[in-house]
């Protein structure tokens, strides 16, 4: 994603996609989540270690990467062959349906390396052109933290649930209207100069609200915002594997995101996400904290 719309980009309506065929997708994604996440956790190579480096030396992709994304690739050619796929790993290989699927076949790599219980596949099929912000809206979607055993998963009109252990529950954002009570979560670049502006911005904030979580991983951040175990999330650097996902279960459970500007699509610049009454303080606060940053 870059860091605004293209020109002419618009945001397309997902509506054509039928209320009984957005269900079956959300099943579909909750299954490729399952199988892949179990292939991540149960194939986990003792001692791992890294295959090459991404844009930075703190950016890593293992080879469980590539094998996980390869077999959500050929059970998509499978099932829903007319499907277009971008991933992580492959980049994006079109189709004529006019559905892709986004997918994430490891978020929180770092996390994975060093064995934290904190990482995720994310599976999410969207209408439009993926690559593109504001081009692209997500119809169905699904998040599995394979060390916990929790799905986070939602399409359009349905609903957003978490199902743990064969258990299911409605997932709600949290109620939280101000900065000074709330619980924030983030993330940061993994280059280095970026991170230094990002600091930056978490130390302005920090004696502001409740308290400040990193975790590591965005589809997490976003599901957990879903659940109102956060009340808010920012991050700048993100890709549309990164949130495709969590946007759709992030907006079932009632909860909005954007921008740096209201109304502004979630992008590489940066996505804020919260609740209806918290969102567009926190999104006010992060454009004005980083708006040097941008210039």
């Amino acid at each position: 994603m870059s860091g605004a719309a293209a020109p002419g980009a618009h945001t397309p309506d997902p509506s054509w996609v039928g209320a009984d065929e957005r269900a079956a997708l959300e099943e579909l994604a909750v299954a490729l989540v399952g199988e892949a996440g179990a292939l991540i956790r149960d194939e986990r190579p003792d001692g791992l270690g890294v295959a090459h480096t991404k844009s930075t030396e703190l950016d890593v992709v293992t080879e469980m990467d590539t094998r996980a994304e390869a077999l959500l690739r050929e059970r998509l050619a499978a099932v829903r062959p007319d499907d277009g796929v971008l991933g992580e790993e492959d980049g994006l290989t079109g189709g004529t349906s006019g559905l892709s699927w986004v997918v994430d076949p490891i978020d929180g790599t770092v996390n994975y390396l060093y064995d934290l219980p904190a990482y995720a596949v994310s599976v999410a099929v969207v209408v439009g052109d993926p690559t593109t912000p504001g081009a692209w809206a997500p119809v169905a979607g699904a998040v599995v933290n394979p060390r916990t055993d929790e799905v986070f998963h939602a399409h359009l009109g349905g609903g957003a649930r978490l199902t743990s252990r064969g258990v299911s529950r409605p997932l709600a954002v949290a109620t939280q209207p101000t900065l000074d009570g709330a619980l924030l979560a983030t993330g940061f670049s993994y280059d280095r100069q970026v991170r230094r502006l990002q600091s930056a911005v978490v130390a302005d904030l920090l004696p502001r609200v409740r308290d400040i979580r990193r975790m590591g991983a965005a589809a997490l951040d976003l599901c957990h915002v879903a659940a109102g175990r956060v009340d808010g999330y920012w991050e700048r650097g993100t890709a549309p594997w990164d949130v495709a996902a969590g946007l759709v279960v992030l907006g079932e459970a009632g909860g909005v995101a954007s921008g740096a500007e209201a109304g502004s699509p979630a992008s590489t610049e940066l996505v804020v996400a919260a609740n209806p009454a918290l969102q567009p303080v926190l999104r006010a606060e992060i454009a004005r904290l980083t708006s040097g940053d941008r210039d």
